[in-house]
């Protein structure tokens, strides 16, 4: 895997669609970011950089309530982009962001970005569609948090990541963390987890590996059948 600046935008999927003329003027304007583990790349309300795209390692993006609990909105990884709605919209970032691990991106800068965009209808309409996805996932998230109990919620997570890494893959963030983004506690995630190796839907061989081993007993519980 490279962190060459194309290389980086190439395995970005909100660019996938973009012509070679599209995306080597992208390629033009990024500049390559390392940031360490546990490195804030900005915090809420400062003024957006850009839009940042992941080349490689792993970026929390979360809010922190009045009362100081966080929040974790979503994770960027390897071939995602993060602050592409404040950079467009031209407004603060509404979260903060830190790096999980060491982390590779290429940055576009706002100003630079939006110029592009002015000019080049091919990336204005490859955005458009960036963003239905976005919206839809949004939609899937709060779908999740009002219609899905603990175990529904839980058990989506884990075919959803089965579905891009196999039948056993590693969390690739701290328990507590997803806890957050699924709406659970610590606690609670942990008892979810158990009970669904209890049932045999799956094995935890550690703390952060995870193994499918029922795929159709993982969806009845995704789309609402109680975990007994």
């Amino acid at each position: 895997m490279s962190d060459d600046l194309l290389d980086i935008v190439n395995r970005c999927r909100f660019f996938g669609g973009l012509s070679n003329a599209s995306r080597q003027r992208i390629v033009s304007l990024a500049v390559r970011k390392h940031y360490k583990k546990g490195e804030i790349i900005f915090r809420q309300g400062q003024s957006c950089p850009g839009v940042f795209v992941v080349g490689r390692g792993t970026v929390r993006v979360y809010k922190i309530a009045p009362s100081g609990k966080e929040h974790v909105l979503h994770f960027a990884s390897e071939g995602m982009t993060f602050a592409e709605v404040a950079a467009i919209g031209q407004f603060d970032c509404p979260a903060h962001a830190e790096a999980l691990e060491d982390t590779i991106c290429a940055l576009l800068p706002q100003e630079a970005f939006l110029k592009a965009m002015r000019s080049d209808h091919d990336l204005c309409m490859q955005l458009l569609q960036g963003m239905a996805g976005w919206v839809r996932h949004l939609i899937g998230l709060l779908e999740n948090i009002v219609l899905r109990d603990a175990a529904g919620r839980v058990a989506r997570h884990l075919l959803q990541q089965a579905a891009g890494s196999g039948s056993e893959f590693a969390l690739p963030i701290l328990k507590k963390d997803l806890a957050s983004h699924l709406n659970l506690t610590s606690e609670t995630l942990s008892r979810t987890l158990r009970r669904l190796a209890e049932s045999a839907m799956i094995d935890m061989p550690d703390q952060q590996s995870i193994r499918v081993l029922d795929r159709g007993g993982l969806a009845e519980i995704a789309d609402g059948l109680p975990l007994e």
